[in-house]
């Protein structure tokens, strides 16, 4: 499994990052600047009180008894993570703003260099207690996380900047492969761990599921009582229920050499696409009532 988590994993996120950097401009970045409102309840809701859920519902979870701490580190994990790819693409079906989406991940996946190692470690020490070593070196995890997701983004970037028509021909069948790749991942995760995950299915299945609708329920709320556009609302509450699965179960993996604690992450990728498409369906079901 050493390969698979030291090397493969991390080549897998390097390359579904650059496809995400294939499709981005340095624009998107400066639409913060034309969009400060609505991008910094998104950013947030991102940073702040998604990570916050997460550990009142984990530890609400943790309460209940009979749960492996390094599920419940794994929901954290999972919190930490920005949005991902899949969150442009909803917020695109949805006709939401996929300007504001895209400069979310684009921003927020910079941001998580930093704000990553600090809150897994905080949930780390929280469910797995001072007497476990340290967890994620703060130097070194930052260094890694921005070599695999950062690095990879801003070749992409480079590439669409100089070689554009190559990029625009070669982007959508990047996104098919990161598409193909992000399953693969998602399936290792949870061969790997099968047993573990059919005996905690049960519980796994329903704390990641109240995750993901408490943050996207939470996000929308929160957009809509400040007044964003339904066009921000959604690319907000898509952003913040569509996390990166990809970079928790590498990070679980691959820094924490835990495999336990990438089964929320794998769990968590398989609803989210249940829940981003549910919500699609009835955003149609009340704008079709409403015209």
């Amino acid at each position: 499994m050493d390969i698979v988590t030291q090397v493969i994993l991390p080549l897998i996120l390097a390359f579904i990052m650059f496809s995400m950097g294939l499709s981005l401009v340095i624009d998107d970045f400066k639409r913060v600047l034309s969009l400060p409102k609505a991008f910094l309840i998104g950013a947030f809701l991102q940073i702040f009180s998604l990570p916050i859920l997460a550990f009142l519902i984990t530890k609400a979870w943790v309460s209940g008894g009979g749960v492996d701490p390094a599920l419940a580190v794994g929901m954290i994990i999972l919190a930490a993570c920005p949005g991902g790819v899949t969150s442009n693409l909803m917020t695109h079906l949805g006709k939401g703003d996929t300007a504001l989406s895209i400069s979310l991940t684009a921003v927020i996946s910079v941001l998580s260099v930093v704000t990553i190692p600090i809150i897994i470690n905080f949930g780390y020490y929280s469910f797995m207690g001072d007497d476990h070593n340290s967890p994620l070196p703060i130097l070194s995890t930052i260094l890694g996380i921005f070599f695999i997701t950062t690095v990879p983004v801003a070749i992409g970037m480079f590439i669409k900047a100089k070689k554009e028509s190559f990029a625009d021909n070669f982007e959508p069948l990047a996104r098919k492969m990161a598409t193909f790749f992000f399953g693969l991942i998602v399936g290792v995760a949870v061969f790997k761990k099968w047993d573990l995950l059919v005996e905690n299915f049960a519980s796994v299945g329903l704390v990641t599921l109240a995750l993901n609708i408490a943050t996207m329920g939470f996000a929308w709320f929160v957009a809509k009582v400040t007044g964003l556009a339904e066009r921000q609302r959604i690319a907000i509450t898509l952003e913040c229920g569509l996390q990166n699965g990809t970079l928790a179960i590498m990070i679980a993996a691959t820094f924490l050499k835990n495999e336990t604690m990438m089964l929320p992450g794998g769990v968590y990728s398989l609803l989210m696409f249940a829940t981003g498409g549910l919500y699609l369906l009835l955003l149609r079901f009340l704008n079709k009532n409403t015209s």
